[in-house]
């Protein structure tokens, strides 16, 4: 296959895609999954995350797999992913409420899963 398909989530380049994509397509980087409302050509994201297709079911959870059969993946990649640009947001909070910005995770936060992060930063709140 010729296209390349980038993760929503994390911004790798998905392999060996085979389409129409399964239901459970994840990403081998990151683990999250692609048969996803952001990886669909009628994902309308106007901050709501409304869907073009007006026989669409609605979905909840639009960074989840779904079983939606209207899905088409996207011909432009994922242009949802921008790099930086969560990293940003944050600075920018940080810096209209005067804390300092958010650090980057270090390489052992970066193998953790996410209930492991989460207790660990649970852990730290409460010293």
């Amino acid at each position: 296959m010729s296209d390349q398909f980038i993760c929503w989530h994390c911004g790798n380049v998905l392999e060996e895609v085979i389409l129409p994509m399964s239901r459970r397509e994840g990403c081998g980087a990151c683990g999250a999954d692609q048969h996803v409302c952001k990886m669909c050509v009628f994902f309308n994201d106007s901050g709501r995350g409304d869907c073009r297709e007006e026989r669409a079911e609605w979905v909840s959870d639009r960074e989840r797999a779904n079983f939606c059969d209207y899905f088409k993946l996207s011909e432009g990649g994922t242009d949802t992913y921008a790099p930086g640009a969560n990293e940003q947001a944050l600075a920018e909070l940080a810096e209209l409420f005067g804390d300092t910005p958010p650090s980057e995770p270090d390489e052992k936060e970066k193998e953790m899963t996410p209930a492991e992060i989460a207790e660990k930063q649970l852990r730290d709140l409460l010293g």
